[in-house]
């Protein structure tokens, strides 16, 4: 496996809430997440520190021997954890109040590649020089588009695209995305809405099927997001699989 990750500020916001990882643990199993954090006062950036801090963590002490059915419960189970950790925090920290997180994370073993996904950050795979998108946003607007409410092209200037319809810390019941995908892809990708928003999916495909080593192509993705405007903090999460990992 090769592996790179990435959190840069943007160009118009003065600090950075993202949080972003990729661990593995004994067996060889790999962990990826991205956590892109809201409220005041710098309580996004813990709400997303608070997110990546437990599952990596958690990842590297619990996640053996696992069937598939196993780690969806991991999943479940891991998200709500890390909700009740933000809900304690605020309840000890009353300036932080209403800070939250969107989560996105994938997990990838020699049996099975799974997705869990709260909120608006992305995750996507390559599959035969195709880059799909697996999870679905949650957001006011993605949810007007599935009604038929919007287009897609109302959606992507809507003055209101940035509203989420799910994160951790908003609301004591969390029910995460989880994803079940097929293993014959070569490349897994993760971003926060700080790239997304910036470049469409086929600008990110032509980034990642270019030349280029996976730390360049990581910061390539970045840079490109930053000369567009970077209106927000920009993490990516890229893991290629060996060819020997594909054939398996």
């Amino acid at each position: 496996m090769r592996t790179f990750y990435l959190t840069d500020p943007g160009k118009v916001r003065d600090h950075n809430e993202d949080s972003v990882m990729i661990v593995n643990n004994e067996e060889g199993n790999y962990l990826m997440a991205i956590a892109d954090g809201m409220g005041g006062h710098s309580a996004g950036e813990v709400a997303s520190s608070i997110a990546i801090g437990y599952l990596g963590k958690h990842f590297q002490e619990t996640f053996f021997k696992m069937s598939k059915v196993d780690a969806v419960n991991w999943i479940r189970d891991a998200v709500n954890e890390i909700n009740t950790l933000i809900f304690q925090h605020e309840g000890e920290h009353p300036e932080s109040k209403g800070m939250g997180t969107t989560l996105v994370m994938a997990i990838l073993t020699k049996d099975f590649l799974l997705f869990g996904n709260v909120g608006d950050s992305s995750g996507f795979v390559m599959k035969d020089s195709n880059l799909h998108k697996v999870t679905y946003d949650h957001t006011l607007v993605n949810l007007l588009v599935s009604a038929g409410e919007l287009t897609r092209e109302e959606a992507s200037v809507h003055p209101k695209k940035n509203v989420l319809m799910k994160a951790l810390g908003a609301s004591q019941e969390v029910d995460v995305d989880i994803f079940d995908c097929d293993m014959d892809i070569s490349e897994i990708l993760l971003s926060s809405d700080g790239l997304t928003g910036m470049l469409d999916r086929e600008g990110i495909e032509k980034v990642l099927l270019g030349e280029g080593t996976v730390e360049e192509k990581v910061q390539k993705l970045v840079k490109k997001a930053n000369n567009r405007g970077g209106t927000d903090n920009i993490s990516v999460a890229y893991l290629v699989r060996d060819e020997e990992g594909v054939s398996e």
